[in-house]
């Protein structure tokens, strides 16, 4: 560990003494730990293992927090302690046990948060991703802010390192180029957690007892819905529920696909070459609704 991350973890933690640390992750250079101590005060500290000098994910986190908890106070962990090396937030204790009505009890928190809008999509900082910066510059125009801040992002970042076989990359090219006859143009904007997938959705013993690790924005409120949808976390009564609420577009189901492909694409290039497979599913289903063609 960095000896100056070391020394604010002392400085906070004052004249407690610590019991026990334990690494929970290390991915994408940050290093995730647990820290208890003598008194059983649980905390948990972010801080890179090497200097990122390109974007300060620890420091995107930490303002996304803070927003959510001010706002949410009972569904976000508190910030302890940060800096530009260092993250340290309440733990949230969770055994990941749900109850058969998980999903009306995650409902009402989602449709709380989506319920907060805004008059463009962005924020006023660029948010992080599994340590991947997304641009939240302001834009008025939904289709560009989704093609040029998200979609082509991570398709750019994979050309870049590892491209994926031509055929998938010439599908995507013709979807960017024509994404404006794909996907509403002024769609609802909602405040958006930015990375709810079921690892940052924690539950114990049923309650649904906090959100972590968001990477927030605004957006449109169906982008997250598909997210849920794409690993089956939710079901479509949870979609029928949610748009008595907040109206889900007639047309959601043809364009859910597109808004999954940002998502497979981020798994492609964070964490396996496998999710190649299922960009290229999505891919099928959405030339198929859409009738691009193949182009393969």
């Amino acid at each position: 560990m960095n000896s100056l991350v070391e020394n604010e973890i002392i400085k906070f933690l004052s004249e407690k003494t610590i019991k026990e640390r334990v690494v929970l992750s290390d991915s994408f250079g940050i290093c995730c730990e647990k820290i208890i101590l003598e008194t059983e005060e649980i905390f948990i500290a972010k801080y890179y293992l090497q200097n990122n000098y390109n974007f300060n994910s620890i420091v995107s986190e930490a303002k996304s927090l803070e927003y959510f908890y001010n706002k949410f106070p009972e569904l976000f962990p508190s910030i302890k302690f940060y800096s530009e090396k260092l993250l340290i937030i309440d733990f949230v204790k969770n055994d990941n046990i749900k109850n058969k009505n998980y999903q009306n009890i995650l409902l009402d928190k989602i449709i709380k948060i989506h319920s907060i809008t805004n008059d463009k999509y962005g924020f006023d900082f660029d948010s992080q991703i599994g340590g991947l910066k997304q641009s939240n510059q302001f834009s008025f125009n939904w289709v560009s802010f989704f093609r040029e801040k998200r979609l082509n992002m991570i398709f750019e970042k994979i050309n870049s390192s590892k491209p994926m076989p031509s055929f998938i990359n010439k599908q995507i090219e013709k979807l960017l180029k024509n994404l404006e006859n794909h996907i509403p143009k002024n769609p609802n904007i909602s405040l958006l957690h930015g990375d709810l997938w079921s690892g940052n959705i924690l539950f114990n013993n049923g309650k649904l007892v906090g959100l972590i690790d968001p990477g927030i924005y605004f957006g449109h409120n169906e982008l997250e819905i598909a997210y849920l949808t794409w690993f089956n976390y939710v079901d479509k009564n949870f979609l029928n529920y949610y748009s008595n609420f907040i109206k889900i577009d007639n047309y959601y189901f043809s364009y859910e696909p597109i808004y999954q492909l940002y998502s497979s694409l981020l798994n492609v290039h964070l964490w396996s070459r496998e999710y190649i497979k299922d960009t290229e599913r999505l891919l099928k289903k959405i030339y198929q609704t859409h009738g691009l063609g193949s182009d393969r």
